[in-house]
């Protein structure tokens, strides 16, 4: 009987060493993955590190996470037969929306792993949210919404770096806004912003979800059309005539707008494409010029 006392106690304390060790392995991993995501405030990167965690305890082919502010999807993510999705609150704060496409239901035991994961994200990804708010605003002109010339140039330089690797083309397409000056002269400041919000919707209105559009302060614009075509460059003209004609206030003052568009080209740096863009619409604004003056 003693023998059997020692053994039951040797098991025994087996049981509890390894319950240790799993807690303590636990604790040691939730603190390697705090660590890795306060390293970033990336929210890609962000996604990088956390999916490898969450890989961890269940098979998922796609990482979904949408928010107020933004909505992100990790590189590589796909649909299955199933989508799970989880909220992400802070102290009671919604922080936002995080999904996984799986083929098979998620254990209980894996469901209970996720929610533990899902609070050591948190404030990492407040943080980066936050960050990222504040790249946005900083990166947006206050006026109209669109982004800046300093967003511009990062996007193109982005845009023309894509379509080198995937032998892809672009467009970019350069406007300003005909006799805006004698708008702000003759109806006064307010009336001129209101003129440039009403464009900055009109051309949001004549542009696909992948094109992107910037105002670089008065009343210059540039729109960045990627996987571009002449016909794709057509359609926006056209959109964007029939635009002005319709918009109630932009028909009231009679606000007509110059282009000029062209393609990158394998030489091209940002520099030599936007000077070509630049001189296309310098040559529409004086053919333009010569038109008004013969009547």
């Amino acid at each position: 009987m003693q023998t059997l006392n020692i053994l039951d106690n040797t098991t025994s304390t087996l049981d509890t060493y390894n319950a240790l060790a799993n807690s303590i392995t636990a604790n040691n991993s939730r603190a390697s993955l705090l660590e890795q995501l306060q390293t970033t405030l990336d929210l890609d990167k962000l996604f990088d590190i956390f999916s490898m965690e969450a890989a961890r305890y269940i098979k998922f082919s796609g990482l979904y996470f949408k928010s107020p502010l933004v909505s992100k999807t990790l590189r590589g993510s796909r649909k299955s037969k199933h989508e799970r999705q989880f909220e992400l609150k802070l102290n009671d704060e919604f922080i936002g929306t995080i999904s996984y496409s799986i083929n098979k239901p998620i254990s209980m035991h894996h469901f209970k792993d996720l929610q533990r994961i899902h609070q050591i994200i948190l404030y990492p990804l407040k943080n980066a949210l936050q960050y990222h708010q504040a790249m946005q605003l900083a990166m947006q002109d206050s006026l109209t919404g669109l982004g800046n010339r300093r967003y511009f140039d990062e996007q193109l330089k982005r845009a023309m770096h894509n379509a080198n690797r995937h032998h892809a083309h672009v467009g970019l397409v350069l406007g300003d806004l005909n006799k805006f000056k004698a708008i702000n002269d003759t109806y006064g400041h307010s009336v001129g912003d209101q003129v440039l919000v009403q464009f900055a919707q009109v051309l949001r209105a004549c542009v696909r979800d992948s094109d992107s559009i910037f105002r670089f302060g008065g009343d210059e614009f540039a729109i960045i059309v990627e996987n571009a075509s002449e016909y794709a460059l057509d359609v926006i003209r056209s959109r964007l005539d029939k635009q002005l004609t319709s918009n109630p206030l932009l028909a009231k003052y009679q606000v007509g707008c110059s282009l000029g568009t062209t393609f990158m080209n394998r030489a091209d740096n940002e520099h030599s494409l936007f000077e070509r863009a630049d001189q296309a619409l310098y040559r529409q604004k004086m053919n333009m010029s010569k038109r008004f003056s013969l009547v």
